[in-house]
């Protein structure tokens, strides 16, 4: 069965977005190239990217352009390159390169890639489908890099969850830029 992992950046005081969607603040800390090859091994995990339309309108306006293609090569490539579900439920088409849109029925979908063949699924940024996934018990693991910033306000990444989710503790990595990442298991 394939594995279902969620990466995501957050802030000391826990929010994945600052007030007004603001995810500048995950990208502040000083430069680290061991901290860039982590993240840039981490996103090659799997070979499905699942996505929310917000995530999705950001990536999709930055992954395809030149800006990225100069800025990181590999990356832009591996991005574009990647399979891609999109869950939205208003957007009518999805436009980036490899992707699918899926309006209705998130977990029953989840549950469908899971069983099927192939490598890892992701989910990057995206909010409410992973408090949605989470809910369902559908996530396998939480790679959470913790930024060294106070927000203040924001959106938590389980906004809408309603029951305890228990955890197991996998692994951590500190970095030299002050981020950390926190690996759990989930249930």
């Amino acid at each position: 069965m394939r594995r279902l992992t969620v990466f995501n950046n957050i802030s000391l005081d826990g929010y994945f977005t600052g007030a007004g969607g603001d995810l500048t603040w995950a990208y502040a800390a000083p430069e680290d190239r061991e901290f860039n090859a982590s993240v840039e091994g981490n996103a090659r995990g799997g070979d499905l990217l699942l996505l929310g339309r917000i995530t999705y309108e950001m990536m999709a306006g930055y992954w395809p352009t030149a800006l990225a293609a100069l800025q990181k090569p590999v990356l832009a490539g591996w991005m574009n390159a990647l399979n891609k579900v999109v869950f939205s439920r208003t957007m009518d088409r999805a436009g980036w390169a490899n992707t699918r849109l899926v309006s209705d029925g998130l977990a029953e979908e989840i549950r469908r890639l899971k069983a099927g063949p192939g490598g890892g699924l992701t989910v990057l940024g995206s909010g409410s489908v992973v408090a949605q996934l989470a809910q369902a018990g559908l996530v396998d693991e939480y790679q959470l890099v913790v930024n060294p910033v106070v927000l203040g306000a924001g959106r938590t990444l389980f906004e809408g969850v309603v029951e305890h989710l228990p955890m197991t503790f996998l692994r951590s990595r500190t970095f030299a830029n002050g981020c950390v990442l926190l690996c759990y298991q989930a249930g």
